[in-house]
């Protein structure tokens, strides 16, 4: 929503304080680390303009109490930085009176959040930024926190909000001349109908958009646009269609999480059209790079996809663990699509009971966020499931050879073959041995490193 209509709860920032679960929770460094971040949010607050005054002993009171339970937070772990960060900041602003001070502290931290798929955390801090600080942030500033505080929205399904806020971004971005986010605010915008299930409009904004960028020179932007209209043609069942616009957005991004997003939609395209090998080798390379919650969470499920299609028990059972040991953490689009392709994985295993709760779950999930295109395409499947008997004896036996072969596929098989080739030279290990990946360690990071995008 447009930052006039952001309203502060009766309390806010009570979302970390859910951290807090139990007596025995009370205790860990995940509860202590969400109290952290409710007490350093809430001494921002104290610098809010259309509050009364603090007086300096208040505030200092309040900041020693909290300095002193964030300072431990500091060396125990990358998010403890975050919020220490923010209180020292908030001190400096308040000695120094400039309120800009606080906002890199505040971005970063929605940056980490919106990275380990904390999104409702990522918003408080973005909804603290856009009140506290307001009008005082640079017309830069206050661009990329709209697209921010839109994508998270996005994210969370929240499409008339991400709208909204996408709209002001395009509108600031206008006034101040920024092309560059001007395009952005148009990509999230497409993005958020793709969201909606409105596939041709968004096809037909997605492509307008990457006219308009090879124009302007906009490389990151043309990237971002061949990977949606890849969405666009993936979702109308024209997966042929598709890859060669994800291949595309591979090639042209620089930034290597933008790169990996691109190739596991390149996987999962490729497995559609019955070629398990290329998806495998796609998949497990974003598996084995993969930095942040969101990219390798979808990756996990497509690998699990991609054993229930070679009808491989253990490996469906070793990679659904590992995506039920991160579903707490899944926004509703991943985890709808988890259940869904796991009711897939009983059906092809003749556990069509299991199926049917499974998918009916993936319904519930989709339905209550506002999931339209999700919600339809379970339907479809749910629908079929009585025939799928018949249907799964046709394909007992998975195809060796992708069921669609054009030019453009064929070079995207060779480039990822040669992609698996290369890792092979310098690990001596092969991509696509995806069984032992499987029964790896733990997968992904919790990396510190903030790299600040006007991202849309």
């Amino acid at each position: 929503m447009p930052v006039s209509r952001l309203k502060f709860e009766s309390l806010p920032h009570a979302i970390f304080l859910q951290r807090v679960s139990g007596p025995e929770a009370a205790t860990t460094l995940e509860a202590r680390l969400g109290q952290g971040a409710f007490l350093a949010l809430r001494l921002v607050d104290l610098l809010a303009p259309d509050r009364a005054p603090v007086s300096k002993d208040a505030f200092h009171y309040q900041w020693v109490a909290t300095d002193r339970f964030c300072r431990e937070l500091r060396a125990a772990d990358t998010e403890g930085a975050h919020v220490h960060g923010i209180a020292e900041s908030a001190a400096d602003c308040y000695r120094l009176g400039d309120i800009q001070l606080i906002a890199p502290a505040l971005f970063a931290y929605a940056h980490f959040l919106e990275a380990e798929l904390r999104l409702e955390e990522a918003l408080d801090v973005l909804t603290t930024l856009l009140v506290v600080v307001g009008n005082r942030l640079s017309s830069t500033d206050a661009v990329a926190a709209q697209l921010r505080f839109a994508r998270v929205h996005r994210k969370l399904n929240r499409f008339e909000e991400a709208d909204a806020a996408y709209s002001e971004a395009g509108e600031r971005a206008t006034l101040a001349g920024d092309r560059y986010s001007a395009l952005l605010s148009r990509i999230g915008r497409a993005n958020t109908m793709l969201g909606r299930g409105n596939l041709a409009d968004a096809q037909r904004g997605l492509e307008g958009i990457l006219a308009d960028a090879r124009a302007a020179g906009e490389r990151d932007v043309e990237a971002r646009a061949e990977q949606g209209i890849a969405a666009a043609f993936y979702y109308m069942g024209q997966s042929a269609e598709a890859i060669p616009h994800a291949w595309h957005a591979f090639e042209l991004y620089e930034e290597e999480d933008s790169q990996l997003r691109a190739l596991g939609d390149v996987g999962t395209m490729l497995l559609s059209l019955g070629d398990a090998t290329g998806a495998e080798r796609a998949l497990a390379e974003v598996f084995r790079r993969g930095r942040t919650h969101e990219s390798v969470s979808n990756a996990v499920i497509e690998l699990m996809h991609c054993a229930s299609y070679r009808r491989d028990h253990v490996g469906f059972a070793r990679w659904r663990e590992r995506c039920e040991d991160r579903l707490a953490d899944m926004p509703p689009n991943i985890r709808a699509d988890f259940y869904l392709k796991q009711g897939i994985g009983q059906a092809r295993f003749g556990r069509y009971r299991r199926a049917d709760v499974l998918m009916k779950e993936a319904l519930t999930i989709a339905g209550a966020a506002g999931l339209h295109e999700f919600e339809f395409r379970i339907e479809r499947i749910l629908a079929g499931l009585p025939d799928c008997q018949r249907a799964m004896a046709r394909e007992a036996q998975p195809a060796t050879e992708p069921m669609v072969q054009t030019a453009e596929l064929r070079e995207v098989s060779e480039s990822l073959a040669q992609l698996d080739g290369l890792r092979c030279l310098v690990t001596g290990v092969a991509v696509v041995d995806v069984a032992a990946v499987a029964g790896a360690g733990s997968i992904g990071t919790r990396d510190g490193g903030e790299r600040e995008r006007n991202d849309e």
